[in-house]
């Protein structure tokens, strides 16, 4: 299948599934436009034995677009950006702790449990993978996904305090969740582990990210100070993330971080000090549509994913299992660091139960659980993946605003 072709399909297909959500059922769009996606997968894959010329081609769009490069090489660096964008900085500054936290220390916690439970739940279905790979597993589903995140909390209506914790920890944890899932890979792979390799690579990726990051972000202050025309202005802005994530993939340091950053930057400073308001206006409808059009994409991307994963009953039993188990590790991760924290910061009321639910998995797990190798339990995992992720952006995602508006009404 040529280019234009998957292009074509799949823009098609994703303005037919958003005018269908928006006329008729009303959800929120990411999420109305993955379970169309997903009922049409699953209504292709019923029928696909007839032989259909809709079925043969559905499957073809979905063996042709590699999710994992689409999502991590290309679509992720503007999604972050945007998301970015859109952060205040000085409320940002006031939550840095929590946030900061359960960025790393809760995803820690989140990937060892994850990776001891399942590894004690497999052998009760008799399937035996070794830990180092259960844990791969819980590095690949801990990290609360930015991208699902920031497009359901928009329409959650929960505290602002609140949706920033969550927001802003979903900004920064991938970085980290990207840099244990690469460690323990490499391990997988070599057998031997080093504290001293794997330090080496976290702070060549994360701290590598953060610094080119704000390299970016102020490179972008001084052209667009510079100068007054909105189009060259939001050319520069593209620039600086096309450029940029490339630029960091080369060098070896989080790309992701580092658009998180840049975003940040440009979101507050840049806009705030460079920019006229004509331009400050095109820049942010700009990047909302950015965001929104891209957004769809992915969603239509991840429910025709389901036509190439390879279904197994008792795998989609023991992924309901898990499902559970990434919820119960989440909540005691969460736990741990606001435990820590509760008597120097005030949290909201029956924070650790929102910011449970509310910690979304989406796009980014699949794409980490699609570049496994063969020799790593891939087909296993990627299905149990989907799951966990299918069940966190339908369910969670439609109820977290119901269950933040119930959790706040209640006393601590």
């Amino acid at each position: 299948m040529s280019t234009q072709e998957i292009l074509t399909i799949t823009i098609v297909l994703t303005a037919l599934f958003a005018y269908i959500n928006h006329r008729f059922i009303k959800w929120p769009p990411t999420i109305g436009i993955m379970v169309l996606s997903l009922l049409c997968s699953m209504l292709l894959a019923a029928f696909g034995n007839t032989n259909s010329v809709l079925a043969a081609k559905a499957l073809q769009l979905a063996s042709s677009v590699d999710f994992q490069d689409v999502l991590m090489n290309f679509m992720l660096s503007f999604m972050l950006f945007a998301g970015a964008i859109h952060i205040d900085a000085a409320r940002l500054k006031k939550e840095r702790w929590p946030i900061i936290l359960l960025a790393t220390c809760g995803t820690l916690i989140s990937t060892f449990l994850v990776g001891g439970m399942v590894y004690g739940l497999l052998p009760l279905f008799s399937i035996n993978i070794p830990f180092i790979y259960c844990l791969l597993f819980g590095a690949l589903i801990s990290p609360t996904d930015p991208i699902a995140v920031l497009a359901i909390l928009k329409e959650a209506k929960i505290p602002a305090s609140l949706e920033l914790k969550i927001s802003g920890e979903s900004l920064f944890n991938d970085g980290v969740a990207v840099v244990v899932f690469i460690s323990i890979a490499e391990v997988a792979k070599s057998g031997d582990f080093s504290l001293v390799s794997v330090g080496g690579l976290f702070l060549q990726e994360a701290v590598g990210g953060l610094l080119f990051g704000a390299l970016l972000g102020y490179f972008g202050y001084w052209a667009l100070k510079s100068i007054d025309d909105y189009k060259v202005e939001v050319l520069i802005t593209l620039a600086i993330v096309a450029g940029g994530y490339f630029v960091a993939g080369y060098l070896h340091i989080s790309g992701p971080l580092a658009m998180v950053v840049a975003g940040i930057i440009t979101g507050n400073k840049v806009k705030r000090e460079g920019m006229s308001d004509v331009s400050r206006d095109y820049l942010d409808k700009f990047w909302e549509l950015i965001d929104e059009i891209l957004n769809a994409v992915l969603f239509l991307l991840m429910g025709l994913e389901m036509l190439v994963i390879k279904v197994n009953p008792i795998l989609l039993l023991i992924g309901g299992i898990i499902i559970v188990i990434v919820l119960l590790a989440r909540w005691i991760s969460v736990a741990i660091p606001v435990s820590l924290m509760k008597y120097r910061i005030k949290f909201e009321k029956n924070a650790v139960l929102i910011l449970t639910w509310g910690g979304l998995r989406g796009g980014l797990s699949v794409a980490m659980a699609l570049s496994l190798g063969n020799n790593m339990y891939r087909d296993e995992f990627v299905l149990i993946t989907y799951i966990v992720v299918v069940f966190s952006i339908f369910i969670q995602g439609l109820t977290i605003g119901k269950v933040a508006k119930r959790l706040q009404s209640k006393t601590v």
